[in-house]
């Protein structure tokens, strides 16, 4: 698979004005990923988030994310989106069927929990199992790897970005750990 940054030229990818305008006027389709580690059970051990530096400079932590190009896959936009930000050699487990464990929608208006500016946005967010080693590219800083216990910290929570708190509180319970 080619993780290249796609040729802005291509019928799947934007130019940075096109997209401003695009999300001035629609939703788009994202996928985030939250990697997690399972021991020999299938319970989940840990949770990976990623340290990344924002638009404004500012430290956040976040999930593995990104925009549902024109004519992909939703399974082929998480395994780019993984390999992007976890590395090649993260070797993420994705499931025969991708339901999301929750779906979150981003409003570009203060009004809920979940925020971003730039647009409104609707996610699909998935729990995917990684066996391998996770080097973090692009904008990530690094991968935190957290107990579930760890994970509930209301100062880490407060470091997620866009109200993603929300999000990892929801994946908690849905794994039994909230």
């Amino acid at each position: 698979m080619d993780v290249r940054t796609p040729d802005p030229e291509s019928s799947g990818w934007l130019s940075e004005d096109d997209l401003a305008f695009i999300r001035r006027r629609t939703p788009i389709l994202y996928v985030e990923a939250i990697p997690v580690r399972l021991d020999a059970a299938g319970r989940v051990e840990s949770l990976g988030l990623m340290l990344r530096a924002n638009e404004d400079g500012l430290i956040t932590r976040s999930f593995v994310s990104g925009r549902v190009q024109y004519g992909e896959r939703v399974r082929d936009a998480l395994v780019r989106h993984l390999e992007k930000d976890l590395g090649a050699m993260a070797f993420p487990q994705l499931p025969m069927t991708l339901v999301p464990f929750t779906v979150a929608e981003f409003s570009p208006l203060p009004v809920g929990d979940l925020y971003d500016e730039r647009q409104h946005a609707v996610a699909l967010v998935y729990l995917v199992p990684v066996t391998g080693d996770c080097e973090p590219r692009q904008d990530a800083l690094e991968v935190t790897w957290l107990t579930p216990e760890e994970a509930k910290d209301p100062d880490l929570l407060d470091e997620l970005e866009g109200g993603r708190a929300r999000i990892l509180r929801c994946a908690l319970g849905h794994i039994s750990a909230w």
